[in-house]
């Protein structure tokens, strides 16, 4: 447990590095005005060709924007078991360890989520109700990619039924794919936007995963 524990801390700190590393050269390489009102972008060339081919579906991005939702459902359902564990302990320290560090990894995804809001590196391919939104990384996929894994990881933990461990991993895994690659396909972002947010949530998914194995070594 304590080998698997350092082999997932590695692994989010080289893709949390990566993202650093790609976060670097989005913004040196083929740099080009090509975004809303003369922004520039990085990776120009390959991301404007990317785009042309794709072309703009709105309806795509409509129903992945709606389908965002799940993953914060998810975390307001773990949130629930938090709360009622808390209530029905009466103490914080009482609350299943993989579940205050869940909370806190959830906080920590919330807060990557805010900052590239606020600081956007670039601009989506196209307007938004009129509005230029930032773009990098794609918050979609950050969101599904560092919130869904967490669903099958507790069930695998929590439920008894080895079938509907496995409907649900299937379940999650098509769920993901299908919102990753529809962000990527609908036109509203850059294709480097869709990797920097692979990149970010696997790193802050590993790193969770490690911290709950830590977790488990301390209980045994």
């Amino acid at each position: 447990m304590k080998k698997n524990g350092k082999r997932f801390l590695l692994s989010g700190a080289v893709f949390l590095g990566a993202f650093v590393l790609w976060t670097f050269l989005i913004q040196i390489v083929d740099v080009q005005s090509i975004g809303q009102n003369g922004t520039d972008i990085g990776f120009a060339a390959f991301n404007s060709w990317f785009h042309k081919l794709t072309g703009v579906h709105m309806t795509i991005y409509t129903i992945t924007d709606l389908l965002g939702l799940v993953p914060l459902f998810v975390c307001i359902g773990f949130g629930v078991l938090g709360l009622y564990q808390l209530i029905k302990r009466r103490g914080l320290l009482k609350v299943d360890c993989d579940i205050i560090v869940l909370g806190i990894y959830y906080i920590l995804v919330i807060i990557g989520y805010a900052v590239f809001e606020i600081i956007p590196i670039n601009y989506r391919p196209i307007l938004i109700n009129g509005i230029m939104e930032a773009s990098y990384p794609s918050s979609t996929t950050l969101l599904v990619l560092s919130i869904m894994p967490t669903l099958v990881e507790q069930m695998n933990r929590r439920l008894k039924s080895t079938s509907a461990k496995r409907i649900i991993c299937v379940l999650t895994i098509a769920f993901s794919a299908f919102m990753v690659i529809g962000r990527l396909i609908s036109g509203v972002h850059w294709f480097t936007d869709i990797i920097g947010g692979v990149f970010l949530s696997a790193g802050l998914f590993c790193i969770y995963k490690a911290f709950v194995l830590l977790c488990e070594k301390k209980k045994s």
